[in-house]
């Protein structure tokens, strides 16, 4: 009696968890160049305990792309972008928004402040990057690979 119900209460914690987790949270997404209008990488997303997401590159589409941020500093210079964490502490601000993260551009190296939105049947991601104000900022759509 007392395995099964520790095994009630532990199907039941996992499914909790699962329930809770963020929309993005497990997702990949392809990322379109917006100045080529053409896929360039493959990214996923993943949640932290606290609810805070982040992103690295899991695909380069591209085998003639540029293989690591050269032009990037600090912990990011030369690393290879297969593996880069490129989206950090972004976090939920309602249903379908996302604010408070940092994206790095691998082609440039500099680090932006970040937010989303993803769209209601979830296929797609809107980002934009900016400093200081968003709407000066640029703007990417993704697509849902899975």
């Amino acid at each position: 009696m007392f395995k099964r119900s520790l095994g009630l209460i532990s199907l039941f914690t996992i499914s909790s968890l699962a329930i809770g987790a963020d929309p993005l949270h497990g997702t990949k997404w392809k990322t379109i160049d917006d100045k080529a209008q053409k896929a360039v990488s493959v990214v996923q997303f993943t949640e932290t305990s606290n609810g805070v997401l982040s992103a690295k590159i899991i695909e380069i589409l591209n085998p003639n792309d540029v293989a690591k941020c050269v032009d990037c500093t600090g912990k990011f210079q030369n690393k290879q972008l297969q593996g880069l964490q490129i989206v950090s502490g972004l976090q939920k601000v309602d249903k379908n928004s996302y604010d408070n993260g940092k994206i790095i551009d691998p082609k440039n190296g500099k680090t932006y402040s970040f937010n989303a939105k993803l769209s209601a049947d979830g296929q797609t991601l809107s980002g934009r990057g900016y400093i200081g104000i968003s709407a000066l900022g640029r703007g990417q759509t993704w697509v849902r690979t899975q």
